[in-house]
Order: C-alpha cells, then sequence, then structure tokens
C-alpha cells in the first residue's frame, strides 16, 4: 500500500503537464472509441461510455500512474459473437463478470507472474503494436474510401510537420493538441471536404445512467457469459501489464501491478452497469499520454472526464475535427512505440531470442490476438531456455582399479530436457558388480527426472548389479523420496507402462 503523500503527489505532482496531456488524449480517444464499438457490433455510445468510465475510474483505482485505460479492439473482438448472438445486454453482463474475474486474479496477487515474460517477448508485444497501431490507420489513406482524397495526404503531411516541428519552438504546450487546433481551424475556414470525427459515427447527446443488466439470472446465462468474461479478463489483464511495464521503462518509475488488476477490474465491474463494454490499458494512448507531459492520476481522470464534457455538451464541435489530423497523431504514436534497435539488434542477439521477438510480432500482426501472441512468445522462450539448461547438463564416469564398480559424477540440471542425455550416458551391457550415482554437483527437478533415475536404478539391477545413489541435496531427496519408486514392488512394469 502506498502512502497518503506518495498518493496525493501522484495526483497533483504535475497538475499543469497532466492537464494538458488529458486533453490531447481525451480528443484522441473520441474516433478510437467509437471504432471499437463498431468493431464489437454495438451503438458507439458504448465505447464513449465505457472510455469514459474506465478511464476516471482507473484514475483512481489503478497502480500504474500516467498510464490510459479505455475501451479497446483487444477487449472489443472478443465480444463480436457474443452481441451477435445474444445482443447488448449479455456484452454488459460478461463485462461485469470480466471485472470481477480481474479484481479475484488482483487479490490472488496473478499479477507477479509478469515476471517470467522475456524481454524479447516485451520487445515483441511492443513492435506488434506498433504496426497495429499504424494499420489501424490504413482505412482512413484508402483513396477508395468515401471521403478520403488527396489532400487527406495533404493535411497528414502538415499534421507530422507540426507534430514533430513545433517542440523546436516551444513544449509548452503539447504539438498533438496543436496539430488538433490548427487543423480543425484550417479544414473550418477553408471548407475544404474531408472526413471528420462527426463521420465516424453519432455522437451520444445524453449523460450515462446506471443500468442493471437485462438478463435472466441462472446457470444457463451464466454459462453463455463465462468463456466470453474469462477472455476478456485475460486478454484484459495481459495487454494492461505488458503496457505497464512499457511505461514504468517510459518513466522510470515503478507501479503496482496487484493493483492494476484490481482496478482494471473495478473499472470494468462499474462500467457494466452504466451501459458500457469492457476495456483495458491501451499502449498508444498511454504513449500520446506521456510523450505530452503526463505522469499522474490526474492526466487519465482528466482524458475522461473531458471525454465526456466533449462528445456530450460539445460534440457538435467535435465532431469537426478533421481525421487526418487524428490519423497523425496515431502514426507519431506508431513511430515512436515501435523499437527501431531491435532490428539492428537481430544481429548482435542471439538467435533464439531474435526468434522469440519475432514470432511474437508474427503472431500478434496475423491474428491481432496480443494474448495468443504473447504465450506463443512465452511458450518458445521457455523452450529456448530449457534447451539451454539442458546442454549444460553433463554426466562423468569413473571406473574402479578392480574393473567392477562405477561411479557416474552428475553436474548440473536433471529435468525433462535433459533425461535422454542422462539415461544415454549408462551402458547397462558393462558387468559391474556396483554402480555408484553421484548427483551431489546436480539437481533433480521433477517427475521426469525422477523416473529416469528409477528406470537406470532397475536397469542395472536387472543386470545383476548393486545401486546406490548419493549426494542428493535436500530439495532434490524430497522430491525422490516422495516420487520414486524403484524400491517397491513391481516397479519395473510401472514404470513400463508410463
Amino acid at each position: 500500500m502506498i502512502s497518503l503523500s506518495e498518493y496525493r503527489q501522484q495526483w497533483f505532482g504535475n497538475i499543469r503537464g497532466d492537464l494538458l496531456a488529458g486533453l490531447v488524449v481525451a480528443l484522441a480517444l473520441i474516433p478510437e472509441a467509437i471504432a471499437f464499438s463498431i468493431i464489437a457490433g454495438v451503438d458507439p455510445k458504448v465505447g464513449l461510455y465505457a472510455s469514459f468510465s474506465i478511464a476516471v475510474l482507473i484514475s483512481f483505482t489503478g497502480g500504474r500512474p500516467g498510464m490510459i485505460s479505455a475501451a479497446t479492439a483487444a477487449t472489443a473482438v472478443l465480444m463480436i459473437t457474443l452481441v451477435k448472438s445474444h445482443g447488448l445486454e449479455y456484452l454488459l453482463a460478461a463485462t461485469v463478470l470480466a471485472g470481477l474475474l480481474q479484481i479475484g486474479a488482483g487479490l490472488l496477487k496473478l499479477g507477479r507472474f509478469m515476471r517470467y515474460v522475456s524481454k524479447s517477448v516485451m520487445t515483441g508485444f511492443v513492435n506488434a503494436l506498433a504496426i497495429l497501431i499504424f494499420m489501424a490507420q490504413l482505412p482512413e489513406l484508402n483513396l477508395a474510401n468515401p471521403g478520403v482524397t488527396w489532400l487527406t495526404y495533404a493535411l497528414v503531411a502538415v499534421s507530422l510537420a507540426i507534430i514533430y516541428l513545433f517542440p523546436r519552438l516551444t513544449k509548452a504546450v503539447p504539438s498533438p493538441l496543436v496539430t488538433i487546433l490548427v487543423l480543425t481551424g484550417l479544414v473550418f475556414v477553408t471548407g475544404w471536404e474531408v472526413r471528420t470525427v462527426g463521420d465516424m459515427g453519432a455522437l451520444p447527446d445524453t449523460l450515462p445512467v446506471f443500468m442493471v443488466p437485462q438478463i435472466p439470472l441462472t446457470f444457463e446465462t451464466l454459462v453463455i457469459i463465462f468463456p466470453y468474461s474469462v477472455a476478456v479478463a485475460v486478454v484484459g489483464l495481459l495487454e494492461s501489464l505488458m503496457t505497464q511495464n512499457i511505461v514504468d521503462d517510459l518513466t522510470d518509475t515503478k507501479s503496482n501491478r496487484n493493483q492494476e488488476c484490481i482496478g482494471q477490474g473495478i473499472a470494468n465491474t462499474a462500467t457494466g452497469f452504466i451501459g458500457g463494454m469492457a476495456g483495458c490499458a491501451m499502449i498508444g494512448q498511454s504513449m500520446i499520454n506521456v510523450k505530452s507531459g503526463g505522469r499522474g492520476r490526474l492526466s487519465a481522470f482528466t482524458a475522461g472526464v473531458v471525454l465526456l464534457i466533449l462528445v456530450v455538451g460539445l460534440g457538435d464541435l467535435v465532431g469537426q475535427i478533421p481525421m487526418p489530423a487524428l490519423v497523425a497523431i496515431m502514426i507519431m504514436v506508431s513511430v515512436g512505440t515501435f523499437s527501431w534497435s531491435s532490428i539492428k539488434a537481430l544481429t548482435v542477439h542471439p538467435r533464439s531470442s531474435s526468434i522469440v521477438m519475432l514470432s511474437t510480432v508474427a503472431t500478434v500482426v496475423y491474428t491481432h490476438n496480443l494474448a495468443i501472441g504473447v504465450l506463443v512468445g512465452v511458450l518458445l522462450s521457455g523452450i529456448f531456455f530449457a534447451g539451454k539448461i539442458a546442454q549444460l547438463f553433463g554426466i562423468t564416469s569413473t571406473l574402479s582399479a578392480d574393473g567392477r564398480e562405477r561411479t557416474y559424477v552428475l553436474e548440473g540440471q536433471l529435468f525433462y530436457g535433459s533425461t535422454e542425455d542422462f539415461v544415454e550416458a549408462f551402458d547397462f551391457r558393462e558387468a559391474l558388480d556396483r554402480v555408484v550415482i553421484d548427483v551431489s554437483q546436480a539437481h533433480i527437478w521433477d517427475i521426469s527426472s525422477v523416473q529416469a533415475l528409477d528406470m537406470a536404478i532397475l536397469k542395472w539391477r536387472r543386470e545383476g548389479a548393486e545401486v546406490q545413489v548419493i549426494g542428493l541435496n535436500e530439495a532434490s531427496e524430497t522430491i525422490v523420496d516422495e516420487l520414486a519408486i524403484h524400491d517397491k514392488p513391481g516397479a519395473m512394469d510401472k514404470l513400463m507402462g508410463h
């Protein structure tokens, strides 16, 4: 738990920077929230209400100040089938349940498992997101789409010039905010025909109200929504915790993973009761926030509140914001998010690390599913790590002067990846009276290694040799005592039965 003074500092330690950054984020959230609503197959207000609610609530309950959470594509795509088959009310119920599952994950302190995600997976995750962010802007640059003309390209170029050149004049005002104001004014004065935020969908004109999802409270309902809720909870936490790590690195500060899980859960649970869809942390908006000077909880709170004010109170004005300005901002985010140094590192880093990174990128981009991509990366990391550890395992042996006793000395880690080398090291055809297996320089890890030890002992005994195992450390002795069967009746038959 953080102290009251630290919590206060997170709110009011960067007031000006957080307010300006929050304003920029609010403007950039609008078209994304509408787009994500369309992806999920619901009315635009569902995504907009969700973005308002999640951003505001996470500012109070989250574990990572300066990170922006709202409605996202990662969770929206998981809800498509549910909405098509059962409607909006079931989506709201699934959102509430997903939030409760996330709260449970936080209370169980499952956030600690993020330590097992390697740097290569993190880099692949970041690069994949950068590519997806850029790809999401392509429809707004496709000349085949209504409202997209060569003028769109010119305005995007002007917007990018403002974004990158304005900071050379002053950094007092975030350049993305200047870009939005300048482009909106320019289009308004000239009357140019370009796509605007209003073309994305109708903005709500009323405040959200408390509502209980109108669904039957039955076991059948739980069976319907539970798989979706689990998927949303897992993907939401995965993206949130990965984004949290990135913001930690960008700001050189530490945050609380388990508190973030609880905060995400509270935000989603409450959002389901005001007609909003589930969401999670957004790397794109978080990057905009950090690069615009946002560092504290006030930035997320400001983004949520300003978003609601803009869409409900100033919807007509917000609808006039040209899409080229927002496209340029997201391109800036994409370029800034991509780890360009990772390309050069491909020739320097170990081949296994590069394969993990590229596989994560390829899987995420192909499936548009962050969870699958990260899972592939983690599995590959585990396989390569196991392979490296297995290579460190070795066995040497010495024969006694009379040729009747051989001592095998194990060095390294004996586990499922090294059991094959362990078994192949023995010549069971050698005529011996006694065999000593010295594991004082090794460690026995799992049931596979215990079974391999059982098999070696039993085979030697079958050949008439006495077998002695020496040097077991405390942990190895414990697992051998619990799982080994070489001293039990019918042990060989049992092993061969496996």
